[in-house]
């Protein structure tokens, strides 16, 4: 479930990226619309873009981090039960083959 969860976090991320850069495309787009509203409107979305690109940087800094820490956690794991990790890394290669095989 937590690969899961990185996996949409990671996803999540990406679309948000894609966001950015079509927001920035679309005020570049419209810099030549004239117009009282038009200039309060892109004013608006800049700020709100800039806010946006914080807080994306901001959550990728967290995500890495969080990988860094489950990449050492595991690291430990593996350095005091080398025996147990063998096991069910074994475990795992064998169902994923078992799987493959079924296909």
């Amino acid at each position: 479930m937590n690969a899961e969860l990185v996996g949409t976090k990671d996803k999540l991320i990406n679309d948000f990226k894609t966001v950015v850069a079509d927001t920035e495309e679309l005020l570049k787009a419209t810099a030549s619309a004239a117009g009282e509203q038009a200039t309060v409107a892109r004013s608006r979305v800049r700020e709100s873009l800039a806010e946006a690109k914080v807080k994306l940087a901001a959550a990728e800094e967290v995500a890495v981090e969080r990988a860094r820490e489950a990449a050492r956690v595991t690291d430990e794991y593996v350095h005091d039960h080398p025996w147990q990790a063998i096991g069910l890394a074994g475990s795992i290669g064998l169902i994923v083959g078992l799987l493959i095989a079924r296909r």
